[in-house]
């Protein structure tokens, strides 16, 4: 009973960030609550894992100088430096709670999947027949929203917003378009398969939308690309064509984008809002990052750096303030905040520990690393906060199928290598 209990409290960490019991002098969130319930039991049967303390020493110290320097409040230090921390140490005791078995861990996560998708179905059927309660959730979570767009909304679940669905439904999405092209049942059977691929596609978000396309390009990647290349470069081409001309946030997006880029125009509000604001934030992590290139200016230092560097200071801007401390993109508040560190470090984490199939010891091990790449990349490109749906859980479990992939590589050989010299006849070598 514990250990079902268990379960289902570590997976509702990663999708209560729309339940806040208070926000002064912080957002504390549900997922908070469970973090402290069971911190005493990990402590005191792990103790303190080294690794996270590790990556987070040099945070804590430049942290602290550049609080004293001016360059951060030590509000927003603290915050966000115990925050990231706590989520860190949580889902890597996680993982050691359950004896790094990452196939089962992963069996869970896309059996919530699963749930999670089946709430987003009963969201947009409730809405369509005008059950108001089935599809407006404020009646339980006091940070969310229903979205307009798509067949009337747009399905975020118990996200607070499609974005998050998108990001965190990304890995889940990645392991049911496999299921579909190779007629697999991993993890789920292909009925799920199907329920997690159609609701993803029904949040309509851009950011799904990316997701889509680097699932394809992966399993191009991973699977062959002159035996699926005449299939699915086509179809990503077409995708992206269809949801640019039938997503007008996507269309939007793009649209801004380009214009931005290529007119430098900060004062045309005809500008898409949220390119403007992408587009202002990068302009300021790079300033920051000028500055202080190595260790940024500390954790949750990105606010003080936007109202020092943000094209709003300027008389006739866009007065578009949005995403302030976030940066908007996790790459853009890692070279602000961190510097090459913080930056270098995800970067390193990233390319070094993406398995693909020739490397893979079993399936399970490419799949699972190229549908965390996803979420990964989305990340870094559109989502700014540390710690959010439990983002920590899946670099852990990134970086650890990398490890476990390498030691079962490595045993393989050497058993090989093994029986080789067992196999060969100390007669013939005498002759020899």
């Amino acid at each position: 009973m514990f250990k079902n209990f268990s379960v289902i409290a570590i997976f509702v960490s990663l999708y209560s960030f729309s339940y806040v019991f208070f926000k002064q002098p912080f957002e504390f969130y549900l997922s908070y609550a469970i973090f402290l319930m069971y911190f005493p039991f990990f402590f005191a049967k792990f103790g303190i894992p080294k690794r996270p303390v590790f990556i987070f020493i040099p945070l804590f110290f430049s942290g602290m100088l550049y609080v004293q320097m001016g360059m951060n409040t030590s509000q927003q230090f603290f915050k966000i430096f115990i925050g990231f921390f706590a989520s860190v140490l949580f889902y890597h005791f996680v993982i050691q709670a359950y004896s790094f078995d990452l196939k089962k861990l992963f069996g869970y996560y896309m059996k919530s999947a699963v749930i999670i998708a089946g709430i987003g179905l009963f969201q947009l059927i409730s809405y369509l027949v005008g059950f108001g309660p089935g599809y407006n959730f404020n009646w339980f979570f006091n940070k969310w929203g229903v979205i307009p767009g798509g067949l009337g909304l747009r399905i975020n679940s118990v996200f607070s917003e499609p974005a998050y669905y998108a990001a965190a439904m990304a890995p889940a999405f990645f392991v049911a378009i496999y299921n579909f092209t190779n007629r697999d049942t991993l993890w789920v059977t292909r009925k799920q398969s199907a329920l997690i691929a159609l609701v993803y596609l029904l949040t309509y978000s851009s950011l799904g939308i990316l997701g889509v396309m680097l699932t394809l390009v992966f399993l191009l990647l991973n699977m062959g690309f002159v035996r699926y290349g005449l299939a699915i470069i086509p179809i990503l081409i077409f995708g992206t064509q269809w949801a640019y001309v039938n997503v007008p946030e996507f269309r939007d997006r793009i649209d801004g984008t380009n214009e931005l880029v290529e007119t430098q125009n900060i004062y045309s509000y005809d500008v898409h809002g949220s390119s403007f604001v992408l587009y202002n934030n990068s302009h300021v992590a790079w300033e920051n990052f000028i500055r202080n290139p190595i260790l940024g200016t500390g954790l949750g230092s990105h606010a003080t750096a936007f109202e020092k560097y943000s094209f709003t200071n300027l008389d006739g801007a866009v007065q578009i303030d949005f995403n302030s401390q976030d940066a908007n993109s996790l790459f853009l508040r890692l070279m602000s905040e961190t510097g090459i560190y913080g930056l270098g470090l995800m970067l390193y984490l990233l390319f070094r520990c993406w398995i693909f199939s020739p490397k893979s010891f079993e399936r399970e091990n490419w799949v699972i690393s190229n549908g965390l790449v996803i979420i990964i990349v989305i990340y870094l490109v559109r989502q700014g906060h540390y710690f959010y749906n439990g983002f920590p859980f899946f670099l852990w479990l990134y970086y650890y199928n990398f490890e476990i992939n390498a030691a079962q590589r490595k045993a393989a050989e050497e058993a090989i290598n093994s029986q080789n010299k067992s196999n060969v006849n100390p007669m013939a070598l005498s002759n020899a």
